[in-house]
């Protein structure tokens, strides 16, 4: 682990901040040693609930690798991710994740995202914003011919 990478992405964080981009977070994605792509928070700034600093560089970076996933990288950010983006990082794959605050740092400085932990423990109808199954038949068609497509790309 290269501290300079986790200092960049401290400075990205402050920079969005200081620009209303959004909340104080910030990330550098790396590869061979060299960062390939950078993202600070823009939830506010591009009025985009997913536009966390890990989201906006893993998007940057895939772009850039011309791949959906981040093989041989490592992400460096800012804070430990939360919930949306641990989901992000664990699909793009890359090598390892360095963060510098902690979570529980971040709930003190109003980013508690605590309750969602406990969410994804609770049945889908009885979560604080319902989720009802519907038409689940019609769906699982669709992941049958999934499953049967000979030219599919995996991921």
């Amino acid at each position: 682990m290269e501290t300079k990478f986790l200092d960049r992405a401290i400075e990205l964080a402050e920079f969005g901040m200081e620009q209303n981009h959004g909340g104080p977070f910030g990330c550098v994605i790396v590869k061979d040693g060299a960062i390939i792509a950078e993202g600070h928070n823009r939830v506010t700034s591009d009025n985009d609930p997913t536009a966390h600093a890990e989201i906006v560089a893993i998007r940057k970076a895939c772009d850039e690798l011309n791949d959906f996933q981040l093989t041989d990288c490592d992400i460096y950010t800012s804070c430990e991710p939360c919930p949306m983006c641990i989901g992000a990082i664990y699909w793009a794959r890359p090598n390892k994740v360095y963060y510098a605050a902690s979570r529980e740092d971040a709930a003190e400085a109003g980013f508690d995202d605590h309750f969602i932990y406990e969410e994804l423990n609770v049945p889908p109808d009885d979560r604080t914003i319902s989720m009802k199954s519907a038409e689940r038949k019609k769906a699982i068609r669709v992941f049958e011919k999934w499953i049967k497509k000979e030219d599919k790309i995996d991921y």
